[in-house]
């Protein structure tokens, strides 16, 4: 490598991508504290704009905490739509670089940029670059990382933000883990922090200083090995292109609890369209349906079925979102109602071939209303049409 790095791989992620999408379209939001997430007592925060972290809030943290925390902040629904147009926009922009982009969620992706030197400089000149045609492309910031793995360059991305470019060269590896603490390694959450902790472990350099054996008699053997590695800057994985989603859902987290068939349904039927235009709008086509009901409990009970075609289409997969609500045991009180789609492939729905003459018209019909809804939302928002079916149910925050 003309750099002497063996690999490059730049981590980018978006600074508090939610609120600077709101604060980019509502220019008056600029310079303000906003919350986006759930709005009912029951919401949780999904960002914080960095104005508002001042005041100790932040993602995951319930939306009741956040709002006494910061009393000034606005608050605001999530529009998951827009942001993954936004999102879209993104990797091309990182696309441009590297054909080996793996995005992990909406706002953040890996990029190997190795042997890249010729087109796009030293590594240092890489991060700028990216930088640079983000913003232009979308006029948000982005944090990135930039060093020999995966791992250390998500770590040095967080290290720079908002704005800001790290840059962890392989010479500079243990010096900038070792002085961490210990909860900045993947795979040690509180149970195993406070393990560590016991045994007088605070930082990734005391779990480097630490012998493979120990770690491994007090962890077990993956974990101990895995953190091991990491606090040596160890990671050997691959950044891994167009990883293919899994499932696409939609769900929602009711204000209050709800009992029975004609109340969860309302609910069922707004995932369910969600998840069809969620489809469609990636360009997938579904060969599974899941629904997923939380109770008040907190007692998690899903269904899934498989359907004779791969679908797009929502009227196909409400009405297997119906069916499967009929498995349920609904006697006890619901907090969370949510629906899946699976085994996702590329495809146009491709029902129709499986009609015969008299139901086909039906499927050209269902195209036509999905297509058309699809284009009036995407013009005037999520809430300029809804399905008649759909409007019983107004209270909850949904994903």
């Amino acid at each position: 490598m003309a750099s002497g790095w063996p690999r490059i791989i730049l981590h980018a992620d978006m600074d508090a991508f939610f609120a600077a999408v709101e604060q980019l379209d509502r220019p008056e939001l600029r310079g303000k504290a906003l919350l986006i997430g759930g709005t009912g007592p029951r919401g949780v925060v999904s960002t914080a704009s960095y104005e508002a972290r001042p005041s100790g809030v932040g993602s995951a943290m319930p939306m009741a905490l956040a709002r006494r925390r910061c009393p000034h902040a606005i608050v605001l629904p999530p529009r998951f739509e827009r942001y993954r147009a936004v999102s879209r926009v993104v990797m091309r922009a990182l696309g441009a670089f590297s054909p080996l982009v793996e995005p992990l969620s909406v706002d953040e992706a890996f990029v190997d940029m190795t042997g890249c030197e010729a087109l796009s400089g030293e590594p240092r000149e890489m991060g700028e670059a990216v930088r640079r045609a983000v913003f232009r492309a979308t006029k948000l910031t982005v944090s990135v990382g930039v060093s020999t793995t995966k791992y250390v360059a998500k770590v040095a991305s967080d290290r720079g933000k908002p704005d800001g470019l790290t840059v962890v060269a392989p010479d500079e590896v243990t010096g900038f883990l070792h002085p961490l603490s210990i909860d900045r390694l993947w795979g040690v959450g509180p149970r195993t922090r406070e393990r560590l902790e016991a045994h007088g472990i605070a930082t990734i350099g005391d779990v480097a200083a630490t012998p493979l054996a120990t770690l491994e008699r007090w962890l077990g053997g993956s974990l101990g090995a895995h953190v091991h590695a990491l606090a040596h800057g160890r990671d050997s994985r691959a950044v891994v292109p167009e990883r293919e989603a899994k499932s696409i859902g939609s769900e929602n987290t009711l204000d209050e609890d709800i009992v029975g068939e004609a109340a969860i349904r309302p609910w069922l039927l707004r995932a369910a369209d969600t998840v069809a235009r969620r489809v469609r709008d990636e360009g997938l086509a579904a060969r599974g349906v899941r629904v997923k009901l939380r109770t008040a409990d907190f007692r998690l009970h899903t269904r899934q079925t498989l359907l004779s075609a791969p679908t797009h289409a929502t009227r196909t997969i409400v009405e297997a979102a119906e069916s499967l609500l009929r498995e349920f045991d609904l006697r006890a009180p619901i907090r969370l109602v949510g629906v899946a789609a699976f085994e996702l492939g590329e495809g146009d729905g491709g029902e129709a071939e499986q009609l015969d003459l008299f139901e086909a018209p039906r499927t050209v019909h269902d195209e036509r209303l999905d297509q058309t809804l699809d284009a009036v939302r995407k013009r005037f928002g999520d809430q300029a049409l809804t399905r008649a079916r759909n409007l019983e149910g107004d209270r909850g925050s949904g994903t």
